[in-house]
């Protein structure tokens, strides 16, 4: 089905669109324009909306706003926002609507081949390493999804010899009735559970990935992690693994030797891509170039993966290096969510660092973290929510000697003092192991404004 085909079917029906964030923006531009019967419907009201919801009137969009804004929602489709749980829209599905998402519509129109990226932790890394590496390769790449980049309302520019390279986060696979051709599974571990009804459910989310794939096409999974190595049995298509650990098993896939990646398939092996050429640092990013030569194995020579490896520097919010000031390097980990995030950017690193860290709580334990905090961190600065919880993780820690910790009450107090307690050699790390949205709009806004108190920071 093209995206006009699916558009003309949607004629006489009554919409919904869940959402009038960034997100949701072209999907509503895209039906309006179509001449489609539309609502737009957020918790938010006309104020915190402002001249948005003029111009969605002013296009023929009604609105619903305010707190009862899924209330008696009976509506033919309703276009889910990836944020909104899909129990909250039972009733409406009880009453007879369609529930779908922006997504769900893409990978039903999409005409070239989609690869797919999920996992708890890496996948916008990894995602954004493919893409780069299929461009390099010279194949047209649409880059979307969770990454933060709609795809629907450009389906017709698309191509069928094109590649559609999409992040997946769990909230939008949680209703995914398709898969793409090839699948990514980066790795799994508690994540999200303060919106998801718990790991069962958020385990089956990230499935989805694969779920539905056929035997023709391909699933790489992360052969170290316990959940992922477990849930590769039930792919349809043709499997391979990355593991850093276990090589001695591995059918197809990618492991480490002495100090490079190489790639196994029907007992032949050969050399991809020394450590050495890897420009972004820690462990987790080796990982992450392991995950992304499975997925394009046959669309890129070899040459081509180890000349990007040289020059990539990563992904904003990501290990990103902000500033080396008087000899001290800054770095801007706000995308670090969770605390296995946190942990995996800690590791990156040979030095103990000065971290700052906290947020707002999702559901997550922090016991995992706190032997990591006291092997890798020599000062501890919290802030937010959930910095009472990082404290008692990493004082009941067995391996706790007495690690300086000090809890402020915001940002610039934390890279003051940062700053005051730092000297050349060492290594300031934002990296909150917690969500943003205690003071901050998303992990990007949190991660700017850390940039900017570091940026601000006097020669």
């Amino acid at each position: 089905m093209t995206l006009q085909e699916y558009l003309q079917s949607l004629r006489g029906r009554r919409l919904a669109v869940i959402g009038i964030g960034v997100s949701n923006q072209p999907l509503l531009k895209l039906l309006l324009e179509a001449g489609l019967d539309v609502t737009a419907c957020d918790r938010k009201d006309r104020t915190a909306l402002g001249a948005m919801a003029e111009e969605l009137e002013r296009a023929g969009c009604a609105l619903r706003l305010g707190s009862d804004y899924l209330e008696g929602l009976d509506h033919d489709v309703i276009f889910r926002t990836p944020g909104l749980h899909p129990r909250y829209l039972e009733e409406a599905k009880g009453r007879g609507s369609a529930v779908t998402s922006e997504m769900e519509v893409f990978f039903e129109v999409c005409p070239c081949p989609i690869l797919a990226v999920t996992g708890s932790d890496g996948k916008t890394t990894t995602t954004t390493i493919i893409a780069r590496l299929l461009e390099r390769a010279g194949h047209t790449v649409h880059l979307g999804g969770n990454i933060g980049r709609p795809l629907l309302s450009e389906a017709e520019a698309i191509r069928p010899t094109d590649w559609a390279v999409v992040e997946l986060s769990s909230f939008q696979l949680l209703t995914m009735e398709r898969s793409p051709q090839i699948a990514v599974l980066t790795n799994l571990a508690p994540n999200h559970l303060d919106v998801h009804t718990d790991m069962d459910e958020y385990i089956r989310a990230k499935s989805a990935i694969f779920a539905h794939q056929g035997p023709g096409d391909r699933a790489v999974f992360n052969g170290d992690n316990e959940i992922t190595r477990s849930l590769s049995g039930t792919a349809a298509g043709k499997v391979s693994y990355f593991t850093a650990r276990s090589p001695e098993n591995l059918r197809r896939g990618c492991f480490l030797r002495g100090d490079a990646i190489w790639f196994r398939e029907d007992g032949a092996e050969r050399e991809v891509l020394p450590l050495t050429d890897i420009l972004l640092p820690g462990s987790h990013n080796v990982e992450n170039y392991m995950a992304a030569v499975c997925a394009v194995q046959g669309l890129v020579p070899d040459a081509v993966i180890r000349d990007f490896a040289r020059t990539f520097g990563g992904v904003e919010h990501r290990i990103e290096l902000v500033r080396e000031r008087r000899g001290v390097r800054w770095y801007n980990d706000s995308i670090a969510s969770s605390p296995s995030r946190t942990m995996a950017g800690l590791r990156s690193f040979p030095e103990q660092v000065i971290l700052i860290a906290g947020g707002k709580d999702k559901g997550v334990s922090y016991a995992p973290l706190g032997p990591v905090v006291n092997e890798h961190v020599k000062l501890l600065i919290l802030c937010g929510a959930t910095a009472g919880a990082i404290r008692a993780a990493a004082e009941q820690a067995e391996n706790f000697r007495g690690l300086e910790i000090a809890e402020v009450p915001d940002y610039p107090a934390a890279v003051s003092l940062a700053d005051r307690r730092s000297g050349p050699g060492d290594v300031v790390l934002l990296s909150p192991a917690s969500t943003s949205f205690d003071r901050f709009r998303n992990f990007e806004e949190r991660g700017r404004v850390f940039k900017d108190l570091v940026n601000a920071l006097p020669e």
